[in-house]
């Protein structure tokens, strides 16, 4: 069994990240496109995608940190 290190670990966590978000993204196209769609749960399903977008970005931080030359 191989073991990995942090920077795969964090790859495989971003994957897992954006897998989520675009799950989510064609989960709110399919309730909106839905004239009975339930409009709360539209809500949110967009207030957790927002959620991911940020897990994201810290993810994305700890794998590429900015360096300032």
């Amino acid at each position: 069994m191989k073991v990995m290190n942090q920077g795969e670990l964090l790859i495989a966590q971003l994957m897992e990240l954006r897998r989520q978000h675009r799950a989510l993204d064609e989960e709110i196209a399919e309730l909106s496109a839905n004239v009975l769609g339930d409009q709360l749960q539209v809500k949110r399903l967009k207030i957790r995608k927002l959620q991911l977008k940020d897990e994201i970005a810290r993810v994305e931080d700890k794998l590429y940190p900015d360096i300032i030359a």
